[in-house]
C-alpha cells in the first residue's frame, strides 16, 4: 500500500531544482545551489568501459567498522519525517522499516536527531537495536550536556557507532530552539569521542583537509564528506570536488564516506574511485521507504546495487579494491 509523502514533489530526476529553498521540505537552502551543486558535480565524472578481461563474476562486498556490506552502500540520517516528507507515519515506524530493508539488503543506515529527543532521537535509536544494532545514531551539535545525555541514552541500546553531524550547527531552527545547537572544534570532538568509550565516532560535515585532520587528531573512527545535503549554506561546494584532496590528507587513517547527489549505482562507483570507503544516499531512500515501506526501501536499494555492480563489470573490476581513479575520467562540461 502507497502511503502519502506530499512535500515532496518526486521529480523524475532528484536534482534540488524545483524544490529549491523549500525548509520543511526536501529542499536546499535559499536558491538551493548547494543541493544542485552535489548532482552536477558527480555529472562531471564519466566511467571507462574495460570489458578486455576474463572477469565473470564481480564481488562487490566490503568491510566497514567490522561488518560485510553486499556493497559500500549505508543510508543517511533523516529525521523529522512527517515535516520534510509530509507522511504520516512517525520517525519510529520511518527507521524501523528501513533498518529491516538495510538488514535484508546487507547494508547498514544512519539514524537522525532532532529537538524532541524522544520521538526523533530516542525511539529512531531504538528501532536499530531492534533490528539487531546494525545501525548508526546520529546526534546534532547541541551543547555539550544535551550531546552527553543522548549519548548515555545511546549506552542501553546495541548500536555499530555514533554519529554527530557537525554541519547541523548552520540549521537555524536549531539555533534557535530552546535546545541550541553549536560549533564542535578538536576539544570538543575529543571529548565526545572519550564519552562514546569503544564505539566508532563519526564526524558528518567535513568539507577541509583542515577539518578532516582536526577530526582525526581528536580520535574520530571516520568521517562523512558533507554539506548536509544543501540545506545549510547556499553556494556550498559539491562535496564530489572536495573529496578526492580530503582522502589524500588523511592517508587511509580513518574511513571516510562521502554524501550529497548520489542517485545511481554509477555514483557511487564514481566516490569509491575517488577514495571514498562508502557512500551515504538519503531523500531517494527516505522517500521510497516513506511511501513503500519496507519492499519500497528495498527496491531502491537494489536498483543501486545492480546498477554498482554492473559498473564494476564494465570497467573490469573484480572486486571494490579494483576500483581506483583509473576507472573514472574528468569530463569537460
Amino acid at each position: 500500500m502507497t502511503r502519502e509523502a506530499n512535500l515532496c514533489k518526486q521529480c523524475p530526476v532528484c536534482n534540488g531544482v524545483a524544490c529549491r529553498g523549500q525548509i520543511p521540505g526536501v529542499g536546499g537552502i535559499g536558491q538551493g545551489t548547494a543541493f544542485i551543486n552535489n548532482v552536477q558535480a558527480l555529472k562531471k565524472y564519466g566511467l571507462l568501459m574495460d570489458v578486455v578481461n576474463n572477469i565473470q563474476t564481480v564481488d562487490a562486498s566490503t568491510t566497514l567498522f567490522g561488518k560485510t556490506y553486499s556493497f559500500p552502500l549505508l543510508i543517511a540520517p533523516i529525521a523529522g519525517i512527517k515535516n520534510n516528507y509530509g507522511t504520516d507515519i512517525p520517525d519510529y515506524v520511518y527507521n524501523s522499516e528501513l533498518a529491516k530493508a538495510c538488514d535484508e539488503e546487507g547494508i547498514s543506515c544512519f539514524v537522525g536527531d532532532g529537538i524532541d529527543m524522544e520521538n526523533f532521537f530516542h525511539l529512531p535509536a531504538r528501532a536499530i537495536h531492534e533490528q539487531g544494532g546494525q545501525g548508526f545514531v546520529t546526534i546534532k551539535p547541541w551543547v555539550m550536556d544535551k550531546v552527553v545525555e543522548r549519548i548515555n541514552l545511546v549506552k542501553e541500546f546495541d548500536v555499530l557507532g555514533i554519529a554527530m553531524d557537525v554541519d547541523a550547527a548552520g540549521l537555524p531552527l536549531l539555533r534557535n530552539s530552546v535546545t541550541p545547537v553549536e560549533n564542535k572544534d578538536e576539544n570538543a570532538l575529543r571529548k565526545i569521542k572519550e564519552l562514546c568509550g569503544d564505539k566508532p565516532f563519526i564526524v558528518k560535515g567535513i568539507m577541509t583537509p583542515e577539518a578532516a585532520l582536526i577530526a582525526l587528531r581528536a580520535g574520530a573512527n571516520g568521517i562523512v564528506v558533507s554539506n548536509h545535503g544543501g540545506r545549510v549554506l547556499d553556494d556550498a561546494c559539491a562535496t564530489m570536488d572536495v573529496l578526492e584532496e580530503i582522502v589524500e590528507a588523511v592517508q587511509g587513517k580513518m574511513t571516510i564516506f562521502v554524501d550529497g547527489g548520489f542517485r545511481t549505482g554509477t555514483d557511487i562507483f564514481k566516490a569509491i574511485a575517488l577514495g571514498a570507503d562508502g557512500v551515504l544516499v538519503g531523500r531517494p531512500i527516505a522517500l521510497a521507504c516513506a511511501t513503500e515501506g519496507i519492499e519500497g526501501a528495498k527496491k531502491a536499494i537494489n536498483k543501486l546495487k545492480t546498477e554498482f555492480n554492473h559498473a564494476m563489470r564494465m570497467t573490469g573490476c573484480a572486486t571494490v579494491k579494483d576500483i581506483t581513479k583509473r576507472k573514472i575520467k574528468k569530463q569537460t562540461m
